[in-house]
């Protein structure tokens, strides 16, 4: 898909993720490696994808660090431009932001998701057919669990979405929505009308979705998603590297300038850039951050390693059967 200059791009990246510690001491969600890759390079490979060139990416909890990381947006071929978010009172708060940085329809990622799709272009597609003034990126999701923990999509039948349920208790159908979105600029209009919630004491974009909906304004629902991996807690981390490097049916990655004596006894692992492993160890289901230097005295499993900490995950290896 060619340039498309009538859509821009929009991530949330400004979250304090509190529940990722020790993470949150040193990185925001967005940056850290997938596969040696800051979680927001995929993102923005997404967008670029759909002929999207520019990106605002709202920041807030060491946004100084999202910066120096992912920079003007230049080697990806995009324009990158930064908004501090402030407070952080939800996602509609977040979005609100931007209104005036904003002046034409925009996708919205959230900063803190992996996404695993062959293509967005499905949704700028219905998006351009005219009359939506939303798009939701939605999941067929066998698991009610997953749908508890986002967010449940009700269509009619004929396609259009009636109601929108943050966190249902009781999921209705199998169609989830997956923290991706394409907005034209009436969800500003909502944004302004969203109450805060009683339950978590923020803006939910899922209340301000339901008041277009209320408004007769038309929202479709797209299943272009094939999995959506949540960086809530240390233990997703590893798991999501591990998922990624088993979809590429690959045994191990290893990073540019890395130092390891005998690389057939690293499996199932990623080992970052400039990393130097100072003796023979077996390293199993494991991630080891770039520019760490280690003396292992036995072998690592189930472990991330940064320069300064060994964060311990054992309920984080993905079995055959959890694959996409």
């Amino acid at each position: 898909m060619g340039t498309n200059k009538t859509i821009i791009g929009v991530i949330l990246a400004g979250g304090k993720g509190s529940r990722m510690y020790p993470f949150s001491e040193h990185y925001p969600k967005c940056i850290l490696p997938i596969c040696n890759r800051p979680l927001m390079e995929y993102q923005i490979e997404m967008m670029k994808g759909v002929g999207i060139q520019e990106i605002v990416i709202v920041i807030g909890h060491y946004g100084f660090d999202v910066v120096r990381v992912m920079g003007s947006g230049e080697r990806y071929g995009v324009k990158l431009q930064y908004v501090d978010q402030g407070e952080t009172l939800g996602i509609a708060h977040a979005l609100g932001k931007l209104e005036r940085f904003i002046d034409r329809p925009f996708l919205l990622f959230l900063g803190d998701i992996f996404f695993i799709t062959d293509s967005l272009a499905p949704m700028i597609k219905e998006f351009e057919k005219g009359g939506c003034s939303a798009v939701l990126a939605t999941k067929v999701e066998q698991d009610a669990e997953a749908i508890k923990r986002n967010f449940a999509v009700i269509e009619d039948e004929k396609g259009i979405v009636r109601r929108v349920i943050e966190k249902p208790r009781h999921p209705m159908n199998n169609i989830k929505g997956c923290g991706l979105y394409l907005f034209d600029l009436h969800i500003f209009d909502a944004i302004r009308r969203t109450p805060r919630t009683a339950m978590r004491d923020e803006y939910e974009i899922t209340d301000s979705i339901q008041i277009l909906i209320n408004d007769e304004f038309r929202v479709k629902g797209v299943n272009v998603i094939q999995d959506d991996l949540n960086l809530t807690f240390p233990e997703d981390l590893l798991y999501i590297n591990l998922m990624e490097l088993k979809r590429r049916n690959e045994v191990r990655l290893i990073g540019k300038n890395a130092r390891v004596i005998n690389d057939r006894l690293i499996e199932n692992s990623i080992i970052g850039n400039n990393v130097e492993v100072k003796r023979e160890a077996r390293i199993r289901n494991s991630v080891i951050f770039s520019d760490t230097v280690i003396d292992p005295a036995e072998d690592i499993e189930n472990t991330i390693i940064t320069p300064d900490k060994m964060i311990y995950c054992y309920n984080s290896v993905p079995r055959e059967d959890m694959l996409p």
